[in-house]
């Protein structure tokens, strides 16, 4: 497996186990540093040390660290390996058709400062491969193949129960510990979330503060019914927060120097304090299918965006050819 900077995540089998090796990554923040099995100009064998994650939600596979001691004499390795077997004689050895959404989402995010997006494609469209070759283009997205589903029966779901499988949703955790770490020195904070749920300031434009704008007043979308996906602005109502409090109701931006270990929901190992804010805002289907109209909360932080967001999503369309030429 090779430590190069920017690769797709590379999955490997560690023969003899039930081990898939996603990605190979030097960690210099603890006293010694650690990596596996590594190769300079001779090889080095050491032993693993393994941490598994116990955010797995019940699947048979998880997330696990696997480190070990990193000697003075290598510094840099260039590859690492490895294997379950004892030592005997060493040698040198998730995107389907969602084309407005992933638009509306990519340009909100760089309404919100965002200069580049990780995104971990399980399998899409070709109009969504069309957008985020687009958007690769432009150094904003950088796309990472996720094969999981090559190896392991990969649920659809975040429970066994829900959707049976290996792995939790889509590998979700994986991927998202790979983008950690693949963000630690590229980026000064990381957002770590879905394409439909935005991390959004605690301000809020007064011009649509508590109560909804008139009708007339909200953008005018028609141009958008046969480009495929949901279309943000239409999610102005919430559901309230269920009464029992839950873990899983936040999303987190956070400084991966200072974090060695993600879940979905939170951190799971870090150095330094956090702090948590009720500020993300998803834009998905009604999970809390009981609720009438009027129990649903007004939200209109994204509508203070429309302007802009409307003007920059006509422009991506049409570059894709996903909107005629004159549509504005």
């Amino acid at each position: 497996l090779a430590v190069l900077r920017g690769q797709p995540a590379s999955l490997v089998r560690v023969n003899g186990s039930r081990t898939l090796l996603i990605s190979a990554y030097l960690e210099h923040r603890t006293r010694t540093k650690k990596v596996c099995w590594f190769r300079v100009t001779e090889l080095h064998v050491s032993r693993a040390s393994v941490d598994i994650h116990w955010d797995h939600f019940g699947f048979p596979y998880g997330m696990a660290d696997v480190s070990c001691p990193l000697p003075p004499a290598c510094q840099a390795p260039t590859h690492v390996a490895v294997t379950s077997a004892a030592i005997r004689n060493p040698g040198t050895a998730a995107l389907t058709c969602f084309v407005l959404q992933l638009v509306q989402s990519l340009e909100m995010l760089q309404f919100l400062g965002v200069n580049r997006v990780v995104v971990y494609k399980t399998n899409c469209s070709a109009e969504t491969q069309r957008v985020l070759d687009y958007y690769s283009d432009k150094g904003l997205v950088e796309v990472v193949p996720w094969s999981l589903s090559e190896y392991l029966k990969v649920s659809r779901r975040a429970k066994p129960d829900q959707d049976p499988g290996d792995i939790h949703y889509f590998g979700q955790i994986p991927a998202l510990n790979d983008c950690l770490y693949r963000s630690m020195y590229r980026s000064k904070y990381v957002a770590l979330h879905d394409p439909d749920e935005f991390i959004l300031p605690q301000t809020v434009n007064s011009e649509f503060a508590l109560t909804p704008p008139a009708p007339q007043t909200l953008p005018q979308l028609d141009r958008w019914q046969n480009v495929s996906g949901v279309n943000i602005l239409n999610h102005v109502y919430i559901e309230p927060a269920p009464q029992k409090p839950v873990f899983n109701n936040y999303k987190i931006i956070t400084n991966p120097r200072s974090v060695y270990s993600v879940t979905v929901h939170g951190v799971l190992r870090s150095r330094g304090s956090k702090a948590v804010t009720d500020c993300i805002l998803c834009c998905r289907p009604r999970r809390q299918t009981e609720l009438k109209p009027e129990q649903l909360i007004y939200d209109g932080r994204l509508l203070k965006y429309s302007g802009r967001l409307v003007s920059a999503v006509n422009g991506v369309l049409r570059d894709n050819g996903l909107l005629p030429k004159d549509a504005m």
